[in-house]
């Protein structure tokens, strides 16, 4: 059968990858967003105009690329974040953790206190009800000595929502992988100020005060920063030296 495929953009690429590169098409014209079920292979097979073992290759090319979501038993549905990956920078591969930790707060520092300024400016109401669940799911878990970190993460995503950019959703792996690595190389030792910081960035964003917004978030992140340097000035290292965190 002669695949029907029109305006591939790849020249030379496999009939798969043309397969995975018209489903990808049909995602964005539909609009279809991780509530709908992608058609049947069979479905798709008869759309695209070639066999089911492409469509089958095309699926799992997209599924690589978290655009697609293989639910057993319920079929396959568009990621909820298509295109995001948990760590695309491949920052679990850096040797040397804190230094990567401190790094990584140089840059929040300078996007996340911005972030803070526009989600105070453009939140909806149904943004800042969010943003107050996400922030009471943190303190919850904290007060009941739980791992916070999954739901600390959450409540950035939630501020950066807030912002409606299109472009800031995706720096959202940096912020994550920020975080997660904080709480980890800390042992969690910031609970108390993290439920003094939280309740402040949401309590400014909720007042649509721009500027105590971006200060709060800035003095968060500080926190984080100079406990970091604390932990590896205790450990005798310079900042050129700084210890892996499997040391």
């Amino acid at each position: 059968m002669e695949p029907a495929f029109e305006n591939i953009q790849a020249k030379g690429a496999t009939l798969p990858e043309q397969a995975a590169e018209q489903i990808s098409k049909l995602i964005v014209e539909q609009h279809l967003t991780c509530e709908d079920k992608l058609p049947s292979e069979f479905e798709l097979a008869e759309m695209l105009g070639v066999g089911r073992g492409t469509i089958r290759e095309g699926v799992k090319l997209l599924v690589a690329r978290n655009v697609l979501d293989i639910r057993r038993g319920k079929g396959t549905y568009i990621a909820p974040n298509p295109g995001e990956i948990p760590d695309p920078l491949g920052f679990f591969y850096y040797p040397d953790q804190f230094r990567l930790a401190l790094d990584l707060a140089e840059i929040r520092l300078q996007m996340e206190p911005w972030v803070a300024r526009v989600a105070a400016e453009r939140a909806t109401a149904e943004d800042l009800k969010k943003l107050r669940e996400a922030c009471c799911v943190v303190e919850q878990d904290i007060v009941a000595e739980r791992d916070h970190s999954k739901n600390d993460v959450l409540f950035h995503v939630a501020i950066a929502e807030c912002t409606h950019n299109l472009v800031v959703p995706k720096l959202i792996p940096i912020i994550t992988y920020a975080i997660t690595l904080f709480v980890s190389l800390t042992q969690s030792r910031l609970k108390a100020q993290t439920l003094v910081d939280h309740r402040e960035i949401l309590d400014t964003i909720c007042d649509r005060d721009v500027e105590r917004a971006g200060a709060a978030m800035e003095r968060h992140i500080e926190y984080n920063r100079a406990l970091l340097q604390e932990i590896v000035g205790r450990l005798g290292k310079d900042k050129g030296e700084l210890p892996s965190s499997t040391d």
